[in-house]
């Protein structure tokens, strides 16, 4: 592939990344959820509660954003919207036990995405692709 076509390939990694992750997730029952959602449960896994500003920091997306994300894992169960403690105009989000008892298929799932992904490349090639895409993503 010609060097000037690399935002075409990376939006075709990422389309064929979310057909993956679609049908993993759809093979683990896990209705309601799309790969969109990913980051949040990810940092709510990592990190626990976390007040709806930091989500969007630690997932580098707008608050809108994660609010429309945060409102459909509500629908379906997975998270619930609190008051924070101390600040009346911030919201806190926390997994529910339907959220909590899919941690264990999230972290597979992302590790079967992960061994996809990676397949074919040795240790240094994975740490250089790594390295290089994030120099092209600081570019922006």
């Amino acid at each position: 592939m010609k060097p000037e076509l690399i935002m075409l390939q990376i939006s075709r990694i990422r389309d064929k990344g979310h057909a993956f992750l679609a049908r993993e997730l759809a093979a683990r029952n896990l209705k309601g959820i799309a790969p969109t959602h990913g980051d949040i449960l990810w940092a709510l896994f990592t990190h626990g509660d976390l007040p709806m500003k930091r989500i969007a920091e630690l997932i580098n997306r707008d608050k809108s954003t994660v609010t429309a994300l945060v409102a459909k894992l509500i629908d379906g169960g997975y998270v619930a919207r609190t008051a924070h403690d101390s600040d009346l105009r911030s919201t806190v989000v926390s997994l529910t036990e339907k959220g909590r008892a899919m941690q264990k298929d999230f972290w597979q799932v992302s590790e079967r995405l992960r061994e996809k992904a990676y397949r074919g490349l040795s240790d240094e090639e994975k740490h250089t692709l790594v390295n290089l895409l994030t120099k092209i993503h600081d570019n922006f």
